[in-house]
């Protein structure tokens, strides 16, 4: 089974979309904002990355938050961050059999389904 995670207004998850359509790649798409992001779906996505990787340092959420949070991120705090606002997360995750990929590149997409 192949997902992806993101949110359906993001333009690289629309790239990715694309790519899988044109590949005829069969995928679930799950948004964050719609769908929802749990404690139990970020330890799945840790068993394959680590929080370091799904944190989004350029997105507007991140730069929004206080220089004291960014200034203190650890492991605990990223997740506690991650799981109260999920567009923290860079975007697409792409998740097919025990292969995550975080955002999109396609020469990655073709390694996975080639």
């Amino acid at each position: 089974m192949t997902i992806l995670y993101g949110i359906k207004n993001c333009d690289s998850v629309k790239k990715a979309k694309k790519w899988l359509e044109q590949e005829n790649v069969p995928y679930q798409f799950h948004d964050f904002r719609s769908d929802g992001f749990s404690a139990a779906l970020l330890q799945e996505l840790l068993c394959l990355t680590d929080l370091t990787t799904l944190l989004n340092k350029r997105s507007t959420t991140f730069r929004n938050l206080t220089d004291e949070v960014k200034n203190n991120l650890t492991d605990e705090v990223m997740a506690e961050l991650i799981l109260a606002q999920p567009t923290l997360i860079k975007r697409p995750l792409l998740k097919h059999n025990q292969t995550l990929l975080v955002g999109f590149k396609d020469s990655q997409y073709q390694q996975v389904f080639n």
